[in-house]
């Protein structure tokens, strides 16, 4: 960052992080403890222009910057710095591969960071579309989560997190979502029912045999 001054004279120019209000330097020393901050100045410039140098940016660097003169009433000219930080997915934010039953619902989520905020958008690896509910199916989806309503076996597969903020990389992340259904038998003249098998359980010297219904679930195939 630059800062002409005419007529200088015996004044001196100071450089302040106005957000922080901490005083950078103060004509050539460099007053914050930061090892980043360092001024330079061109003594052959009639207009001495000073020059405010950040190395390594970081985000914490970004806001308003004052170049400022010592006069009896302070002079003062400011200056704005925009840090841009490419997208980050924070995977112990974001949703991991799961399992869930057919006929629950399923949430996923995903906690992206960057400057400006990314965008996260949805899309299922195989381009396929995905269905939200029985009445809502899309390519892709914006936001933060996706709830899946009511879950089905043509839902299984990996879904892709995908953040973007205009720097690049794009950054994105595959969570794989399986299906756990309900066996099911089929007859021909009949829908797929639950398939049960009845079963007793071991008898005991202070139980009665009772005999129960049991349901299978395994995971399903497409």
């Amino acid at each position: 960052m630059a800062c002409s001054v005419k007529n200088l004279g015996s004044y001196k120019v100071a450089w302040m992080h106005f957000e922080q209000s901490a005083i950078l330097t103060v004509h050539n020393h460099v007053i914050t403890r930061n090892p980043r901050i360092s001024v330079t100045h061109d003594k052959h410039d009639k207009h001495k222009t000073w020059f405010l140098h950040i190395s390594n940016v970081q985000e914490e660097d970004k806001g308003r910057y004052m170049c400022q003169i010592n006069t009896v009433t302070a002079k003062t000219q400011f200056g704005y710095l925009h840090v841009v930080v490419p997208p980050n997915i924070d995977d112990s934010l974001s949703s991991s591969d799961v399992i869930v039953r057919e006929g629950s619902n399923v949430t996923l989520k995903c906690r992206a960071t960057g400057s400006p905020t990314p965008t996260v958008k949805w899309k299922r690896d195989d381009n396929s579309k995905i269905a939200i509910n029985r009445s809502l199916n899309v390519l892709e989806w914006e936001g933060n989560s996706i709830e899946i309503t009511k879950i089905s076996r043509l839902d299984m597969g990996a879904y892709l997190c995908i953040a973007s903020n205009g720097v690049p990389p794009t950054v994105s992340k595959r969570i794989k979502v399986s299906v756990d259904c309900k066996y099911t038998q089929h007859d021909d003249n009949l829908h797929a029912n639950a398939f049960t098998i009845p079963f007793a359980p071991r008898r005991d010297t202070r139980l009665l045999p009772i005999v129960g219904r049991m349901s299978l679930w395994c995971n399903c195939l497409n």
